[in-house]
């Protein structure tokens, strides 16, 4: 490991950045530093302009992947090279397009969840969208986070690294006893990977996810993470209706 990248990661570590985050700026820095075959210590801001030129138009990345760069470089040449440069000129942030959602409609979601042939990745699936958690999140949650007195979800460093408390729905609580009576998980985790003591891997989620779309002949784009956004766009009565109307699950699908 070269005494840069180690100064880095430390100044990352220091800050708290998330692991995902030190992971993901590391490697950035190492494309950069392979493209021009020199360390970022002898580069300079005409090189980042040529870099992101390159980025742009030979490898044609998406804004965001393009944003991930920016955000890496700016790291590395502020705080850890200590550049006393105007970041935004130096190292100027693609304007990102604004989209409209695609959006899922409460029938939509309902059929789709139906056609979800796992009782655990239904499960998994009807909390992202009834208490709007990103995947990560609803999988690593523990039966202790479940609160029922309360009526909230407790999710414990989301995004961020925060913590921060959810609405549960007593619908959704009726789903997630069904889905307890019907998998009695073990391990800590509410939803228990195939390994003992390890939640349930991302992965086939988002395969089951897509087995599911498919299965139901939605053209429109799901994903487990877009279950979440879905979430944001009804109601609090829309998701009652449609967690009422998902029926209770069986021993027969059970993971």
């Amino acid at each position: 490991m070269t005494p840069l990248r180690q100064r880095m990661l430390e100044d990352m570590q220091v800050r708290n950045l998330a692991l995902n985050t030190q992971t993901s700026y590391v490697q950035q820095v190492s494309l950069f530093a392979r493209h021009f075959n020199k360390s970022p210590e002898l580069l300079g801001p005409e090189d980042i302009r040529s870099y992101q030129v390159y980025l742009t138009n030979e490898k044609k990345l998406s804004t965001s992947s393009i944003l991930i760069a920016v955000s890496a470089l700016r790291f590395l040449y502020n705080v850890s090279l200590k550049k006393d440069w105007v970041f935004e000129d130096v190292i100027p942030a693609p304007k990102k397009p604004q989209k409209l959602p695609v959006v899922l409609s409460p029938e939509e979601v309902l059929h789709f969840l139906g056609c979800v042939g796992n009782t655990k990745q239904r499960a998994i699936l009807t909390t992202c969208y009834a208490a709007g958690l990103r995947i990560s999140e609803a999988l690593h949650l523990k039966p202790t986070d479940i609160d029922r007195q309360r009526m909230v979800i407790h999710v414990d460093q989301g995004k961020g690294q925060k913590d921060r408390y959810v609405m549960l729905s007593s619908k959704l609580l009726e789903t997630l006893r069904e889905y307890w009576r019907a998998v009695r998980p073990r391990g800590g985790w509410l939803f228990e990977g195939e390994r003992s003591g390890h939640p349930m891997n991302r992965n086939s989620v988002e395969l089951a996810c897509q087995k599911a779309r498919r299965r139901s002949g939605i053209r429109k784009p799901i994903t487990p993470h877009s279950m979440r956004h879905y979430a944001a766009s009804r109601t609090m009565p829309h998701i009652e209706a449609l967690a009422a109307n998902l029926g209770h699950f069986s021993n027969d699908d059970a993971a």
